[in-house]
């Protein structure tokens, strides 16, 4: 069998929907042993995201197979004695724990750091929540959606002045954060090699959301003067505003960032005369009518598609780029040489292509993405592992327990 960086890792995936499970799957990627915890009859509502009407419809279950694979499946009642005393068992065995079940939850069924740290003293307890350990807000409830993107201020500074707020993509906080989770509990890993002492790694969708808008939450802090950020960002610059083509894409100038690009941006536009207009001739009048200076612009760029403008501005050696869209992605040969999406070589996973993480590491190989389990599909085993015999298991069934 082949040897990954993690394998021998056991980990437990008590957590639901997109961060935390995401974690998970990042360590099994690279070999840990991943058992998911799920409540038995409806599991993860991670299952269920391929179905909402906020995400495409498809012929297979591919979010669950993106963030769900590479892992077993336990279907455990936690809210019944025998259920907790299988993850008791689990948790005496494990390596990294990870949940965000509410501290409410996790305090009623006594599946806190400090309730279970006497069990595996020696374990990295991962808590994710919405706002915190601590403060007012520490009980309540979210997703990334309202703590990542709304709560941290994001959701009202990525809009166009004056328009509405814009809701956030489905995971589009929790991927990030997923990475913040691993490299908190990769990061207890290394301190429990070289001391032996495990730990509680936690963070939250908040934090996060924070650390992205981070450049400009930091100005706040400091005490910058943020009605003047408001005002001078009313109108973007003539070189941060975006340009449709004829055929209806948009190029984005922002990599143009020195006085001679400016020059063979707009040489390559045939508008040099745009910049000897004494209405833009100095850095200062360009800005004070930059507005004008980019419907000019946005009039010239209009006459062409954007095939026609991206090769002028490229034998002119201007770095200008064409916004993606997200089906181009498919047959993307930038994504697919580097991995960012893979085809899987498991005859059981029906979706075509799978997105990575995006960690990658020469000398630490990645297991190929295996078919993420059904419900309770490795319950019996994982119970027989422990040490179970059949008519435990059995009984465990009968009983609603698994």
């Amino acid at each position: 069998m082949h040897q990954y960086v993690f394998s021998g890792l056991k980990v437990l995936d008590v957590a639901t929907v997109i961060a935390g499970p995401a974690a998970a799957m990042i360590l099994g990627d690279f070999g840990a042993d991943v058992i998911k915890i799920e409540q038995p009859g409806s599991g993860d509502m991670l299952r269920m995201l391929s179905y909402i009407p906020s995400t495409p419809d498809a012929d297979n279950n591919y979010f669950w197979q993106m963030d769900g694979r590479n892992k077993r499946s336990l279907a455990l009642n936690l809210k019944t004695q025998e259920g907790t005393d299988v993850l008791h068992k689990l948790v005496a065995q494990c390596d990294v724990y990870i949940t965000n079940q509410p501290h409410p939850v996790r305090e009623s069924l006594k599946l806190t750091y400090d309730d279970l740290r006497p069990l595996n003293p020696r374990m990295i307890y991962t808590s994710l929540t919405a706002y915190g350990e601590e403060g007012p807000e520490r009980d309540r409830k979210g997703f990334d959606q309202l703590a990542y993107w709304a709560r941290s201020g994001l959701m009202d500074l990525m809009r166009e002045p004056g328009t509405m707020p814009t809701q956030a993509l489905p995971g589009m906080g929790d991927h990030p954060t997923a990475m913040s989770i691993y490299a908190g509990i990769v990061t207890a890993l290394l301190h429990r090699e070289r001391t032996g002492e495990g730990g509680m790694v936690h963070t939250s969708l908040l934090a996060n959301g924070l650390w992205s808008v981070s450049s400009i939450a930091q100005g706040a802090m400091a005490g910058g003067d943020m009605p003047k950020y408001r005002e001078d960002n009313r109108v973007d610059g003539v070189l941060m505003r975006v340009y449709r083509t004829k055929d209806d894409r948009w190029l984005q100038f922002n990599m143009v960032r020195s006085e001679e690009l400016l020059s063979l941006m707009f040489a390559a536009m045939g508008a040099i005369h745009l910049l000897e207009d004494e209405r833009f001739s100095t850095r200062e009048r360009l800005t004070e009518n930059r507005e004008l200076l980019g419907d000019l612009v946005q009039e010239i760029i209009a006459q062409k598609s954007s095939d026609e403008w991206l090769e002028t501005f490229e034998s002119m050696q201007v770095p200008v780029n064409r916004i993606g869209i997200v089906e181009e992605t498919v047959d993307d040969v930038q994504v697919l040489q580097n991995a960012m999406a893979v085809r899987p070589q498991a005859d059981d996973i029906d979706v075509p292509l799978v997105l990575n993480h995006p960690i990658k590491i020469t000398s630490v190989p990645q297991v190929g993405p295996k078919r993420a389990p059904d419900l309770g599909e490795h319950s019996e085993e994982i119970l027989k592992e422990l040490g179970y015999s059949d008519d435990a298991v059995s009984g465990m069934k009968e009983r609603g327990v698994i």
